[in-house]
């Protein structure tokens, strides 16, 4: 069996490459990172630390590594005789990997299935790259399947960043929408394969991902550098425990989850996101904040369910206000998002950033929190 694999990143190598390899998969990695990919070339492959209260260290090897510019007649091989392929590249450069998946889909020359599937921290990313391949192709064989995931795992900064092991927590879950897949023989042991995949998305997102992010607001708010350092403030973490209770609220009422089990999941993801071992940069936890503004992203998601239920987000408004203090000196959205903190209204930045419509039942609300800042500013 063979993969090709966008992203030869820490989620990459740490995550999906490792669960294809473990399934037997020979993966072929795709990057742009030159020097990642001479290192990876260089090396005997390597190694993932899984830190844990078991820690553990695998070695891979059964792969290869291609430039996705310098090698693209290789690559285009690579998805001709691939039986996956999958990405885990960010969103945002989803369009720019359709083309040369287009490229490899028009060479293939065998009926055999190939199943694409985006692994991205955001809702039906599979669907972005479906689109943009269409873009390109004049008519998709019959034998081309695509299929939405839920992907988890932390994988915090590397202490030796670009270099080919990687560090990564114990636990993770892949989770597959199968409705598309009848015709194939998609063999992942590692991965859950479920008909509806919407409610696996949203507890993640709303659950892991929320509360990682608002120990990122919050804890640079309250001056502090990493995760582990910001959970220690029992302010943080009381805003936290607010937070969860209210996507908590919104999930449990629109999936029909049963709550002790969904309290189960909460207090275990509480215990992942303490572990001292993956102790992470806030900044970096915090990064894209526009993205993160979106609508249907971690905090303004959750938020307008809540308002569409009748209740109020205070929490989760608390951290939306945190976000539009987020710094970053490295991070183009920090500065764009300033610019139009400076040139909207609350009104037209709740529209334009979050998607929130004025008659939106959480409009009032997050423009009023969205003014509070800018007033805030104004009086710096």
């Amino acid at each position: 069996m063979r993969a090709v694999h966008f992203g030869a990143g820490n989620i990459g190598r740490g995550f999906i490459g490792a669960v294809l390899q473990d399934a037997g998969y020979f993966v072929t990695f795709a990057d742009v990172n030159k020097e990642l990919i001479a290192k990876l070339r260089s090396s005997n492959g390597y190694s993932l630390f899984e830190l844990g209260e078991a820690q553990k260290e695998t070695h891979y090897e059964n792969f290869e590594v291609l430039d996705s510019t310098a090698d693209e007649a290789a690559l285009i091989a690579a998805i001709g005789r691939a039986d996956v392929i999958t990405a885990s590249v960010g969103t945002n450069i989803l369009p720019a990997i359709a083309p040369v998946i287009s490229r490899g889909i028009q060479s293939r020359s065998s009926d055999s299935p190939l199943v694409i599937m985006a692994c991205e921290n955001a809702i039906n990313s599979t669907d972005i790259l479906w689109s943009k391949i269409l873009e390109t192709l004049e008519r998709l064989p019959k034998n081309i399947f695509f299929a939405n995931t839920a992907v988890d795992r932390i994988v915090p900064m590397q202490q030796a960043d670009g270099e080919p092991d990687v560090a990564a927590e114990s636990f993770c879950e892949w989770v597959i929408d199968k409705s598309g897949l009848a015709g194939t023989d998609l063999k992942i042991p590692a991965a859950t394969m479920v008909d509806d995949l919407q409610p696996f998305i949203e507890r993640k997102l709303y659950t892991v991902n929320t509360a990682h992010l608002t120990i990122a607001y919050l804890g640079q708010r309250h001056g502090h550098d990493t995760i582990a350092e910001s959970l220690r403030d029992p302010t943080v973490r009381d805003v936290v425990a607010r937070v969860m209770e209210e996507t908590s609220m919104a999930l449990v009422t629109k999936h029909d989850f049963d709550s002790n089990e969904h309290a189960k999941y909460v207090h275990r993801t509480l215990l992942r996101l303490a572990n001292p071992l993956l102790d992470d940069q806030v900044e970096r936890v915090g990064r894209q904040p526009l993205r993160k503004l979106s609508r249907f992203e971690r905090l303004i998601g959750p938020a307008a369910l809540l308002a569409e239920l009748g209740e109020e987000p205070s929490a989760l408004l608390e951290v939306v206000e945190a976000s539009l203090d987020f710094m970053s000196q490295n991070d183009p959205e920090v500065a764009l998002l300033n610019s139009k903190l400076g040139a909207l209204t609350p009104s037209e930045f709740a529209l334009e950033v979050c998607g929130i419509s004025p008659e939106h039942q959480l409009a009032g609300s997050l423009e009023r929190a969205i003014a509070k800042h800018q007033g805030a500013l104004s009086h710096k």
